[in-house]
């Protein structure tokens, strides 16, 4: 069987908007930029991309609650082309990164790793303990009416 994966470095262009599916399973979606430095004749060069990346379930929630726009992360996952209509009616096609592992970049910044609860498969905290909102302050929590593409 063919797989794909990549692995991106990169700040992110916006903080992580959280969403619910209509059976409650989560999803984080955010834009990352990863720019690249090279030489042509002797003068450098600089070349940025940008990427759309979605984390599914508890990943998603914890992007949520740690990232912010600007922090430095690495994105380990796989390419996913997906195809839309445009508001102009025109079909386009898309390639997101559907994130695998997510973490802060550590070249330049700290963290602290606090582990999260276990959940009951069933979405609930099987702790006993309040579950993790999976936040931002100020980050909205909307529906979302797709499941996973897979």
């Amino acid at each position: 069987m063919a797989d794909n994966s990549i692995t991106l470095v990169g700040n992110l262009t916006r903080d992580p908007e959280i969403r619910f599916t209509a059976t409650g399973r989560a999803v984080a979606s955010f834009g990352i930029a990863v720019g690249r430095r090279y030489q042509v004749n002797g003068e450098w060069q600089e070349q940025t991309s940008y990427f759309n990346v979605t984390a599914w379930g508890q990943l998603g929630e914890n992007a949520a609650a740690t990232f912010t726009k600007g922090t430095r992360v690495v994105v380990t996952g796989r390419l996913e082309q997906r195809e839309y209509t445009s508001r102009e009616g025109e079909k386009r096609t898309a390639i997101d990164v559907i994130a695998d592992e997510l973490g802060p970049s550590l070249r330049w910044a700290t963290a602290t790793v606090v582990r999260t609860p276990k959940q009951d498969g069933q979405g609930g905290d099987a702790t006993n303990r309040p579950a993790n909102t999976g936040t931002n302050p100020g980050t909205e929590q909307t529906p979302f009416d797709g499941e996973e593409p897979f």
